[in-house]
């Protein structure tokens, strides 16, 4: 649910999400969604991401994949949003990580509410 604090929270600014999916795919889209500020108990999303990369994986032990796109979410935008693979692959993926490497000012900590990943089966 979209309720403030129920999030996947780390520590700091920067972290990573693997995500293992059903079926490989070759990616189209990531949707990243976070609380609205109208929701935030102190009226700002200062814990939200920010810079973020999304890199496709051939298996989870994989140090370094094949990144897929770097992107800003806006912390004045809708709390949906949905960003475009920016880099192109031949290659179909079922492990996906997510990269965040900063948030919107929060020292301590950041929140991550809602992440998906889109695309067409391989």
């Amino acid at each position: 649910d979209m309720y403030p604090g129920n999030c996947w929270a780390f520590k700091g600014s920067q972290g990573y999400l693997v995500v293992r999916l059903s079926m490989k795919i070759y990616p189209t889209a990531f949707t990243v969604e976070h609380i609205p500020k109208t929701l935030s108990p102190a009226g700002n999303i200062t814990s939200a991401p920010r810079n973020f990369a999304v890199y496709g994986l051939d298996d989870e032990y994989q140090e370094e994949g094949k990144l897929l796109g770097q992107y800003v979410y806006d912390q004045d935008g809708e709390p949906l949003q949905m960003f475009p693979v920016m880099e192109k692959s031949e290659n179909a993926f079922q492990i996906v990580e997510l990269r965040i490497l900063s948030n919107w000012g929060h020292a301590v900590y950041t929140c991550l509410y809602r992440f998906r990943v889109h695309g067409e089966p391989a």
